[in-house]
């Protein structure tokens, strides 16, 4: 019983990867700026994720307070996107 809630909780972390890993794909296989963007949303989402749950369904995007991590997470996913955007080709 444990198990399923401790799995259960972790969708946060594993919803940000999979956008991350998607970004990568996008990145390596594409377009290098479109992966750098999905990349970067991915950071973004586990802000506003890690924002607006709890600290139990937060899970391992849980590493200090919300607060901290929040701004921390939107402010990479901003600044990546940000360099992204502003790289000539």
């Amino acid at each position: 019983m444990a198990g399923e809630a401790r799995r259960r909780s972790e969708w946060p972390l594993v919803l940000s990867l999979l956008v991350g890993l998607t970004g990568l794909v996008v990145l390596t296989f594409y377009d290098w700026r479109n992966g750098v963007l999905v990349f970067a949303a991915g950071v973004v989402l586990a802000g506003f994720l890690r924002a607006f749950l709890s600290d139990n369904a937060a899970g391992l995007l849980r590493v200090r307070g919300r607060m901290f991590d929040t701004t921390l997470l939107v402010l990479v996913g901003l600044s990546i996107a940000t360099l992204g955007l502003i790289v000539p080709n």
